[in-house]
């Protein structure tokens, strides 16, 4: 009995072809969500590689300062492991102590370094300002005397070591400094 009229095929995708593409979307979107994630997590750290770049400077600026001003005789300018002044090995960020100097033997770790934040009133420098502290951060001063066979001329590396997040960071200055200016 043919009556003359044929049926057309249908044409369109079946449910595994559907379901399959929306796996491969759906690997797609996550992907990308966790890129995004991880993204967000490292920008968050920026701050805290701006606080570990300052205090790397800080720590550098006060040694030539102190060979400036004359509070540091050149042969002070050493690791305490080379009768210096500088403590060896990460130390702690705190207060400087009486010399002014950060990294050594008298930094007074009672007064931890913090960093001074507005307070409710939105204004720095009043009454209610926060103290952001710096526990997660080592700083390491690290000096190599005779370099190049000069007498004269010292290495100085400072290493800030700190936690952001989830983050183990690492930020290192080199610069030379020598027994006049």
């Amino acid at each position: 009995m043919d009556t003359g009229m044929q049926k057309k095929k249908e044409s369109g995708f079946s449910l595994i072809e559907t379901m399959f593409a929306i796996m491969v979307l759906s690997f797609g979107v996550l992907s990308l969500a966790a890129v995004l994630a991880s993204g967000i997590a490292y920008m968050n750290s920026s701050q805290s590689d701006f606080i570990a770049q300052q205090k790397a400077s800080e720590a550098v600026e006060s040694i030539f300062t102190a060979r400036d001003s004359g509070a540091l005789l050149f042969a002070q300018i050493q690791n305490v492991s080379n009768l210096g002044i500088f403590s060896d090995g990460p130390q702690k960020l705190c207060d400087p102590g009486l010399d002014g100097i950060v990294g050594t033997g008298d930094d007074d770790c009672t007064k931890p370094d913090c960093i001074q934040t507005p307070g409710p009133d939105g204004i720095l420098g009043t009454a209610d300002d926060v103290c952001m502290p710096l526990s997660t951060f080592t700083r390491t001063i690290a000096i190599t005397t005779n370099v190049g066979g000069d007498a004269n001329l010292r290495q100085i590396t400072v290493t800030m070591n700190y936690t952001s997040g989830r983050f183990a960071r690492q930020y290192q200055v080199v610069t030379y400094i020598s027994a006049t200016f």
